[in-house]
């Protein structure tokens, strides 16, 4: 009897426990499917769950090409663990029903961890929650503050909002159409109604009000800041670490990915801005090495053509600063290891308000009034009222009257409310879909034994890729010299000797099916079949001997087959 496939619902975040259930009760409905492991314990001791899906009837996960997709790096930033989850849910319900879903589970080895850091995010599910950056680890000091602010939900309803204060040398003043509504003061202007505003939270004790600064988090770490390559320290990255993969959440993913050089692309799902993100983080296109920059740009407008995302350069459209570079797991993923890597940033209130046209970061800067307008009135008619809450009077033990309202940034912002959620994470299956049926796939073409006599034969293996993409995915992986090509292997037994040959060699790259030009017309392709290769033994042995055979490439899979010497073919 067939244990059914459990039934989530995707408009909640999960807590760690119900995660981890849900997660078993997938690996015991489809055990032919899935399997569940965990790649290491956080900070605090959790299992970072790692899911790994492939049909095991056709071989090992390793012995597959692998796309790896994680979720929930940055703690409040929940909408990425849901996302993972919807398309292991819609993989599951759909084989055996959906052809390209069927050959995806078939010939692909898929590891999806759907919250790389569970502290964070079990911290900003909590009752009275925190949102963190990332791990719940004190960095740089392990040591409370003394004075400023320290944010936090003060009156208990489980959002942090905003604290507005009258004073005459505020910067806020309301809207005049619209009272609720803070709109920046304006150059010159006085003789008006200002507010000072601030996050919701609490004086320290060495804080007596006259000069009040908004404490960091003491949990200072961001962990997409802790990967190896272009790590930098405290001074130029804020939130790296003391060394590069020094946090246990990273060097758990570094280490699995690693360890499993089939993984020929990824993607990471984060929130929010409605954008999905391609490197480099640190140099121009105009850098990037031409073939990679051509093929990031043909997978990425299918992005764009699949899920209503547009796709961006993060050096080119989406630094923080003008100054200053982002460096992080998309990085190490491309510049290290020489695999595709894309951020998905999920989710845009402001495009969702009907704001069009706006610049990415800069738009956070500074906007027109007309935008914030057109997000209230979202708020209103889309959100009840509950993306900017009205402002309520609140007595503060150290501030004395204030008023507590305005953006709620965790559950209208950083995610998208509840009744949009699944919404949000139904676009993107079938771009994930399709890059992991891009990877190479190194297939057996024949295995032969011709007789030559005298108990002597030449055997001969070949294969092909059967993939969109070179079996090295990426000219940056052979530059870097981190995907190895194809190996052919012989392994004899009692009785044959290798006559001729090595029992393992070393063969080509092999080209996958991507053609090199849009147009038949224009020049005609120089090699027509780099994507095969063969590799010839002479082997002596009596007839009815049995050989094995084997062909490897790092980042195309493996394929094995015996051979009996004699048999018909």
């Amino acid at each position: 009897m067939t244990t059914p496939l459990p039934t989530p619902r995707f408009d909640t975040f999960l807590r760690h426990e119900a995660l981890t259930q849900l997660l078993r009760d997938y690996a015991a409905a489809r055990p032919d499917l899935v399997a569940l492991r965990s790649l290491g314990l956080s900070h605090e001791g959790r299992d970072i769950w790692l899911v790994v899906v492939s049909r095991r009837a056709t071989g090992a996960d390793t012995d597959k090409p692998a796309f790896w997709v994680d979720g929930n790096i940055h703690a409040a930033e929940l909408m990425g663990s849901t996302s993972v989850l919807y398309w292991l849910h819609q993989l599951l319900a759909r084989d055996g029903q959906d052809a390209a879903v069927t050959h995806l589970l078939d010939t692909r080895t898929l590891y999806l961890c759907p919250r790389v850091n569970p502290d964070g995010a079990e911290l900003a599910l909590a009752e009275r929650p925190r949102h963190i950056r990332s791990s719940t680890r004190p960095y740089p000091f392990d040591e409370p503050a003394v004075d400023g602010l320290t944010v936090q939900d003060i009156d208990g309803d489980g959002r942090i909002l905003s604290m507005r204060l009258r004073d005459p040398n505020g910067g806020w003043t309301p809207h005049p159409d619209e009272p609720r509504l803070l709109i920046p003061r304006q150059p010159g202007e006085f003789g008006g109604t200002y507010y000072r505003v601030m996050p919701e939270g609490l004086l320290e004790d060495g804080c007596d009000g006259s000069r009040i600064v908004v404490n960091r988090d003491r949990e200072g770490l961001d962990l997409n800041r802790n990967f190896p390559a272009f790590w930098r320290q405290e001074f130029e990255q804020i939130g790296a670490g003391p060394y590069p993969a020094s946090e246990p959440e990273v060097r758990a993913v570094v280490d699995f990915v690693v360890q499993h050089p089939n993984i020929g692309a990824a993607v990471s799902f984060h929130t929010h801005s409605g954008v999905i993100l391609r490197p480099m983080g640190t140099q121009a296109d105009k850098d990037m090495t031409p073939e990679d920059l051509w093929l990031y740009q043909r997978l990425s407008k299918l992005g764009e053509q699949l899920t209503g995302y547009p796709c961006v350069s993060i050096f080119e459209d989406f630094r923080y600063h003008p100054k200053e570079v982002i460096s992080g797991t998309q990085d190490w993923f491309y510049e290290h290891l020489g695999a595709l890597f894309w951020t998905v940033e999920i989710w845009a209130p402001n495009k969702e308000a009907g704001i069009t046209g706006y610049d990415w970061i800069h738009w956070y800067r500074e906007h027109p009034v007309e935008d914030d307008l057109k997000l209230l009135k979202w708020s209103d008619e889309q959100c009840g009222g509950q993306a900017h809450v009205d402002w309520q009077p609140f007595e503060h033990p150290q501030l004395g009257a204030v008023e507590i309202g305005g953006w709620d940034r965790m559950n209208y912002w950083r995610n998208p409310p509840a009744a949009l959620r699944e919404r949000e994470a139904a676009r993107f299956p079938a771009w994930l879909q399709q890059i992991a049926l891009s990877l190479p796939q190194l297939t057996l073409q024949s295995a032969t034994a011709e007789a030559l006599g005298d108990g002597l034969w030449r055997v001969r293996l070949q294969v092909a890729n059967a993939g969109y993409l070179p079996s090295h995915v990426t000219r940056r992986a052979l530059e870097r010299q981190v995907a190895r090509p194809c190996i052919f292997e012989i392994e004899l037994p009692e009785g044959a000797t290798l006559a001729g040959g090595a029992r393992r060699i070393e063969g080509p790259q092999l080209d996958g099916h991507a053609p090199k030009q849009s147009m038949q017309a224009f020049l005609p392709q120089r090699e027509l079949t780099a994507d095969r290769a063969r590799a010839e033994w002479l082997v002596r042995a009596p007839a009815g001997t049995e050989l094995a055979l084997r062909a490897r490439a790092s980042r195309a899979g493996a394929v094995h087959t015996r051979l009996r010497l004699g048999a018909a073919p």
